[in-house]
């Protein structure tokens, strides 16, 4: 039964073109989603990202006008923006091996080892030149899983990167902050008239997509 629940969200789910803006998505289901991002997995578990839920309706429409216009961003019931670090430091690995240590009741010395991978790895070593690249793919994990957690809840989610980038930051006033955009999810439930509803998803077979070494 599970099995059939997940491959019946994720055929039901679509990129939803018109939002019905007179349904809103209760406070429960909103703070399971919500959860469902907070929980996503990331390298080393870092969580580079910072995700910024837009509920202005005047801002929605200024983000609309740097959005290609597209309806979504003012009609779904949510809209949620997707930043993440242009830079990481040593300072911002040791406030997460500070949370590792609170949570799970440990030293701080315990994970000294651990603390100086990662600042060798992402910090001090070649891939510090292109963390704003690791950071960007953490956080589309993350909206994988916001969008199977949706349709589990059958919400409509559209991801858009048709946006302008440094529009977004401006308005959002991140131009100064360690964040940058990257994309968005609107969330909300499909309208009736939209045309793309019903339309059958076209995905390769697995035999194209799947290669098995034994």
């Amino acid at each position: 039964m599970v099995n059939e629940q997940i491959l019946e969200a994720l055929d039901w789910r679509y990129a939803t073109k018109i939002f019905d803006a007179d349904k809103k998505i209760n406070e429960k289901d909103w703070n399971t989603l919500v959860e469902s991002v907070r929980l996503a997995p990331s390298s080393y578990g870092l969580q580079p990202w910072k995700f910024i839920v837009v509920e202005n309706k005047e801002l929605r429409a200024k983000l609309r006008e740097v959005s290609w216009n597209q309806s979504q961003v003012t009609d779904a019931s949510h809209y949620l923006v997707f930043t993440t670090l242009e830079k990481l430091d040593a300072q911002y690995v040791d406030k997460f091996v500070a949370d590792i240590a609170k949570t799970r009741g440990l030293q701080v010395e315990d994970l000294a080892g651990y603390r100086d991978m990662m600042v060798g790895n992402l910090v001090e070593g070649p891939r510090s030149q292109t963390i704003d690249a690791w950071a960007q793919r953490q956080s589309y994990i993350a909206m994988g899983q916001l969008t199977l957690a949706a349709g589990l809840l059958k919400i409509d989610t559209c991801a858009l990167e048709g946006l302008d980038p440094a529009a977004y930051d401006k308005l959002l006033g991140l131009e100064d902050g360690p964040y940058k955009t990257i994309a968005a999810v609107a969330l909300g439930y499909r309208k009736d008239d939209d045309k793309y509803k019903d339309l059958k998803k076209v995905r390769f077979d697995q035999e194209e997509v799947f290669e098995y070494k034994k």
